[in-house]
């Protein structure tokens, strides 16, 4: 760093008060999504309710929930028995701890934090997909990381990837827990001492250069804390995934994250400048932080996507912006999912997305309803006029129109540019604008949505989410096919309560990013996981068939490391397979992501 770079450094690092504690189910659900202190809950037979004060539906009647349930699920919510699940983990079901004493005898001697207790092993066994969730709740994992360790720097993380690499000892790096690709599960046949080296007290700031835009982070650090302590100083990054409540800065390295407002502040390739990656070979790094360098290969990308399987990232440089001088929020009515996103497309190529464009389709657009609150009476009676509007003056069609939210980030001047090219756009194809409150509603509502999957889960419903990306002119086309299949899939296995729905979330020059909602009632059809993993898997085929990725930014992981061959050809495994063999002789990182290791 220059001279002036120093001068704009901090006095020395931020150390950051994270809204995650080391005890992460003090605060956080140990088998299900977000704080203890949220969820949907049941009064008095149908009356729903969201609990907490952290979102703006919180403490507040939800009166269509209900009704919507019984009609598409055929749940009745005043009748049905809700399941109970583990309250705890089961100690005595899981196996004895495989470490010698010997082993945890020298790892005393760091003076690094640790722990062998279940609690705290089964946390960091798994991520958020439907079979770990479920799993947690009815049975036991059939293998869990034996020691769990709490790095707080750079140094202590070389110290455990030395020791582990001299004694053959596998480490699963942990994040934020919010995966929905596998990748944190431990491989159940591996016979070595497994640590789950957990990043969670390696939450500072590091450096901020105020002059070059930058800062230097450490990589477990959680979404929100850093947007918190760099709003004080002014500053935004602008990373804002579904899951940044929760989700680690290192996470977002190691999946190729990408995130809500990325048309103004990019993915997080885009945002990464420079990366430090510990490895049993030593720490991978570049030895200057220029904005752009050609010299060879960059290694930046071997880091994003790894995906915790050549080593673990520790601090981070990225770009950083001022904070954006006016914020706002949109939203648009299209008659039809087909004219929406064809009005995405002209978008994209004039090059006038807003910080964030969303299109629901029809199904989308009505889950999203049942989720508002109770209305006053004057509140009633003004939806009432809305939708008289739309469905009898502009002769929208109910079954078939859906909404688009939109989020503005700039000065008011753009803002206002933005708005007024989007708006007057939009009639061309249809649309008319539906205001800020409901740009603004449909925004927040993605942070809650992850919620009713647990609600579900006590009535026999399963929900998962997965996504891809693809060219503009296979869009439509893909989500009718995947609907299409998924639909006659849930036929044959005599599932006919379900539901499958989709948004277009990020918009590219090439191509668009479609993000699908599957849930079906599993009642005396069979095991739900195995039913969703059949479903999944056609869904997934159909995807890929019909010109999809296998995945845009949820990663790989064990979930979708079957297609990861055929999307980066026999060339590209064995490309991969070489740098591990470098960077891990020993396959200390036994991950088993992306490719199955064993046999290295």
């Amino acid at each position: 760093m220059g001279e002036n770079s120093q001068k704009n450094q901090l006095n020395g690092p931020i150390i950051v008060n994270s809204v995650v504690p080391k005890n992460r189910q003090e605060l956080i659900k140990w088998n299900g999504w977000g704080y203890n202190d949220s969820k949907f809950v049941i009064k008095g037979g149908s009356e729903v309710y969201f609990s907490g004060r952290r979102y703006p539906i919180g403490e507040q009647r939800l009166p269509h929930i209900y009704g919507w349930v019984k009609d598409v699920f055929d749940v009745d919510l005043s009748t049905a028995v809700p399941k109970k699940f583990n309250d705890l983990p089961d100690e005595k079901a899981y196996p004895n701890l495989n470490v010698t004493p010997e082993i945890l005898e020298k790892i005393s001697h760091f003076n690094i934090s640790f722990s062998t207790k279940v609690i705290d092993r089964v946390i960091r066994a798994h991520g958020q997909t439907l079979h770990e969730i479920y799993t947690l709740q009815n049975s036991v994992f059939p293998r869990i990381p034996d020691v769990v360790i709490w790095p707080t720097c750079h140094e202590d993380v070389v110290k455990i990837v030395n020791f582990c690499h001299e004694n053959n000892i596998v480490i699963i790096p942990y994040g934020g827990g919010t995966a929905v690709s596998g990748a944190p599960e431990c491989p159940p046949d591996e016979q070595r001492t497994i640590v789950s080296l957990d990043t969670s007290q390696m939450n500072r700031i590091l450096w901020l250069d105020k002059e070059n835009l930058v800062g230097c982070f450490e990589s477990g650090i959680v979404g929100q804390d850093l947007e918190r302590e760099l709003k004080v100083l002014g500053f935004t990054t602008g990373h804002e995934p579904d899951s940044y409540e929760f989700s680690s800065l290192g996470g977002w390295i190691a999946t190729r994250a990408s995130g809500m407002k990325k048309n103004v502040y990019g993915n997080i390739e885009d945002l990464l400048v420079h990366v430090k990656m510990v490895t049993p070979r030593g720490t991978l790094e570049k030895s200057c932080q220029a904005p752009r360098l050609s010299c060879g290969p960059d290694f930046n990308h071997l880091v994003l996507g790894s995906e915790g399987s050549l080593g673990v990232i520790t601090e981070v440089v990225l770009k950083i912006r001022p904070l954006p001088k006016c914020q706002k929020y949109g939203s648009i009515v299209f008659p039809s999912f087909e004219k929406g996103v064809e009005f995405m497309r002209e978008v994209a190529k004039r090059r006038w997305q807003p910080a964030s464009i969303r299109l629901m389709d029809n199904d989308q657009f009505k889950f999203a309803l049942i989720l508002k609150p109770e209305s006053s009476y004057f509140a009633h009676a003004l939806d009432a006029i809305k939708k008289f509007y739309v469905t009898t003056i502009k002769g929208f069609d109910p079954n078939r129109m859906c909404v688009m939210t939109l989020l503005f980030e700039a000065d008011e001047k753009q803002v206002e540019t933005n708005e007024k090219n989007l708006y007057d756009l939009c009639k061309t194809f249809g649309g008319f604008p539906a205001g800020e409150t409901n740009g603004e509603r449909g925004y927040m509502l993605t942070f809650v949505i992850a919620y009713i999957r647990d609600l579900g889960l006590q009535f026999e419903v399963v929900a998962e989410s997965f996504e891809t990306s693809c060219p503009w002119d296979r869009a439509v086309t893909l989500v009718r096919n995947v609907k299409h299949v998924v639909a006659d899939e849930c036929r044959l296995l005599g599932i006919t309560r379900f539901l499958i729905n989709c948004r277009v979330t990020q918009t590219y020059d090439a191509g668009c990013v479609i993000y699908f909602y599957l849930a079906f009632n599993h009642r005396n059809v069979g095991d739900p996981v195995r039913l969703h993993g059949r479903l999944e898997t056609r869904a997934r085929e159909e995807i890929v068939s019909s010109g999809g990725s296998v995945s845009h930014h949820h990663g790989v992981g064990k979930l979708r490391r079957k297609w990861y061959g055929s999307t980066v050809s026999e060339a590209g495994v064995g490309l991969y397979m070489a740098a591990k063999r470098q960077l891990d002789p020993k396959n200390i990182f036994a991950t088993d992501n992306l490719v199955t290791q064993a046999k290295l």
